[in-house]
């Protein structure tokens, strides 16, 4: 596959593919998508040693990492053949509707146009090339641009051949699909009248710097951005004295999965002072340290984890033997409720790597103002007791705050499924109503339109009387399935 740096044959040839694409069977787009599976599982040897190479990421890892990958995609190859994602209604005409004749009137949902993807550096696969923004803007209809990341550039160009390749086999139109590299490149195809949507995975100030140009253009455009969170864990004072220790392992479990290189990775947590966890913490045997993505991430969380050690309200709770090396080991920092409230901006803020902050309280119903004070987070999660009084009061604040809730597990698991949802309120997302992970991400590509007073024949099938495939719709205000 030869890359092209020019963005005007790129997105022409995208838009072009669009038009095509989004008018396709959904069987036709679901087999396609099974194929561009299919295809990266044949690949997976070649590609899991790519990676390797380029991440510093552990075979195991990778192989699981490909394999939700290659899931995503047969999951929304199965959405597709369901149909139910074009939330389809269909009003006939009334004309004894209570506020007047009511016209015929059916309306669907179809792909926004071409996109361009943010690739992300922490999940080579499931987040980047090939990842979950690529498949559903594929299964909505949509052409797609990916930007790769400069973290793994080989694996990128590699994981973008198979994906080109297997489209082209299963009849899907040229210029479906395109890769590119440089930051230029990618701000140029984001500006492009033609384009009608952008996502991303990253930093704050990348992904701010990107959603502005999406909303300054003269047509601005959506802008799905994942872009920081650190997942506020709260623990009460009956489940600290229920399973202190317990809850220890856990966490450091949590935070150091992958080098604590992940958006839900734990980055804060509250719990009761002198309680058994803190006690804990403070003995635990840390595990060793992992290797970091690249010596840019490194250097970024070794200035982080500098400036939060070096805070006065801050000390050192317990630390590996190399903490700021390119495998660092573990970090645990303490501080306490009320300086974390006072110093908000300073300790409440993601750092990306194998290091929390535990933030000890002593009245409880402080974690209601604390979590009154948070701004929006991924996840946020409670270790609690089900008879505790403050639970009620905290879980209202956090649903307000976070767009996944935790009872008594950890965020850093996102499960690929049906009811998942993973965006949150700013600086968490710049889009909180939607999803980047599960099936209802697909929504993000797609805009509805309304077909009123049409001859049949002009129809998009899913709004014919009769449709050739099957799907639940709404008709005059009941569900109807039709299979």
């Amino acid at each position: 596959m030869t890359l092209s740096e020019d963005p005007e044959p790129i997105v022409a040839a995208a838009a072009a593919a669009h038009r095509a694409w989004s008018r396709a069977p959904r069987a036709t787009r679901a087999a396609a998508l099974t194929a561009v599976a299919r295809a990266l599982d044949d690949a997976g040897d070649e590609l899991v040693e790519v990676a390797r190479a380029e991440t510093n990421l552990a075979e195991a890892r990778l192989r699981g990492e490909l394999l939700r990958t290659t899931f995503q995609l047969r999951l929304f190859a199965d959405v597709l053949l369901d149909g139910g994602y074009l939330d389809v209604r269909v009003d006939h005409a009334d004309p004894q509707w209570p506020m007047g004749p009511r016209p015929d009137l059916r309306r669907t949902s179809q792909a926004i146009g071409p996109v361009i993807v943010y690739a992300a550096s922490n999940f080579p696969f499931a987040f980047s090339v090939a990842g979950g923004d690529t498949a559903s803007a594929l299964a909505a209809g949509a052409s797609v641009i990916v930007k790769a990341h400069a973290g793994h550039p080989e694996l990128s160009r590699r994981t973008a051949r198979v994906v080109v390749e297997a489209l082209r086999a299963a009849g899907a139109p040229d210029g479906l699909f395109a890769l590119v590299e440089t930051r230029e490149t990618g701000i140029a195809i984001l500006r492009d009248p033609r384009v009608k949507a952008g996502s991303f995975t990253g930093s704050i100030p990348g992904g701010r710097a990107l959603f502005d140009i999406a909303s300054s253009r003269p047509d601005p455009i959506p802008f799905f951005g994942e872009l920081g969170s650190v997942n506020p864990v709260f623990v009460t004072g009956a489940a600290d004295r229920a399973r202190g220790a317990t809850i220890a392992g856990e966490l450091l479990g949590s935070v150091t999965l992958g080098s604590g290189q992940f958006c839900t990775k734990p980055g804060v947590v509250l719990v009761p002072r002198d309680g058994a966890l803190l006690a804990a913490l403070r003995e635990a045997a840390l595990p060793d340290g992992q290797p970091m993505l690249n010596d840019r991430i490194q250097a970024g969380y070794a200035e982080t984890l500098h400036e939060l050690a070096g805070h006065p309200d801050v000390e050192v709770l317990a630390q590996g033997s190399d903490p700021f090396g390119a495998a660092p080991s573990p970090t645990v920092l303490l501080t306490s409720l009320d300086a974390l409230l006072a110093k908000q901006e300073e300790l409440f803020r993601e750092c990306f790597g194998p290091t929390v902050l535990v933030a000890a309280y002593d009245l409880e119903a402080d974690l209601v103002r604390f979590a009154r004070a948070i701004d929006g987070q991924l996840t946020a999660t409670l270790v609690a007791e089900e008879g505790d009084g403050i639970v009620p009061g905290l879980v209202d604040e956090l649903r307000e705050k976070a767009g996944r809730l935790l009872w008594n597990q950890w965020p850093t698991g996102v499960s690929v499924t049906f009811a998942q949802q993973h965006g949150g309120p700013y600086p968490a997302t710049t889009a909180p109503g939607t999803t980047s992970v599960g099936t209802a991400a697909i929504d993000r590509f797609l805009r509805p339109v309304a077909f009123q007073g049409f001859p049949e024949a002009l129809l998009p099938d899913e709004l014919a009387e009769a449709p050739a495939t099957g799907l639940v719709r709404r008709v005059d205000g009941a569900v109807e399935t039709r299979g």
